[in-house]
């Protein structure tokens, strides 16, 4: 029997469903049709994702979005050895950076959380570094939701993942900031029933 699709998709001029947050602007429908959800296997594509969601905290995805760009070329790329070596004279020049989401806390978090991928490259407790940890607290099987109140905001294994990275000295790691990468970097499926994306990623049939 085939599951009817979710009330909350909306059908484009395109002919394709999605939720309500990509039908419209085309920034977050291009995102939501080409990258969300998609499977991010490397350190640095990890790193940046992690990042953003950290910045992305108390705020919506759409800003973050708008501003990848520029937290790009602000974090060299989002390549861990090179955001390592910042300094403090980084840390006021990204303060004076009006492209970006100025915030103290966290952008000296995502300093540090620069130097902890650094340092998981030797852990001998870890394979495959941070893409390897992240990776490896992918569940059994992925939420099924029908419309977008049942999607959940933390899980069982978001919150270990958390527990795990902050062992490891990451910060801005919580349940929820590790349940929204999961999402992201296609570790769950949490794509509507009946959305054009549902079981797209080659991770979850």
């Amino acid at each position: 029997m085939t599951e009817s699709a979710s009330p909350d998709l909306v059908v484009g001029d395109d002919g394709l469903a999605r939720p309500v947050w990509a039908a419209t602007d085309p920034l977050l429908r291009e995102y939501y049709d080409t990258e969300w959800g998609m499977p991010v296997r490397d350190e640095r594509g990890v790193f940046e994702r992690l990042s953003l969601e950290a910045f992305q905290s108390g705020l919506s995805w759409a800003t973050i979005l708008r501003k990848r760009p520029a937290f790009r070329d602000a974090f060299s790329g989002f390549d861990p050895d090179a955001v390592a070596e910042f300094g403090d004279e980084d840390v006021d020049r990204l303060l004076d950076d009006a492209r970006i989401v100025r915030n103290r806390a966290k952008i000296l978090a995502t300093i540090t959380n620069a130097h902890a991928t650094l340092r998981l490259r030797e852990a001998s407790d870890i394979d495959g570094g941070l893409a390897g940890l992240v990776w490896s607290y992918r569940p059994n099987e992925t939420p099924r939701p029908y419309r977008l109140a049942d999607i959940p905001t933390q899980s069982p294994r978001s919150a270990a993942l958390s527990r795990e990275l902050k062992r490891h000295g990451f910060r801005f790691v919580g349940p929820t900031t590790m349940h929204a990468l999961m999402e992201a970097i296609g570790i769950i499926d949490t794509h509507l029933i009946g959305s054009h994306r549902r079981g797209t990623s080659g991770v979850w049939s």
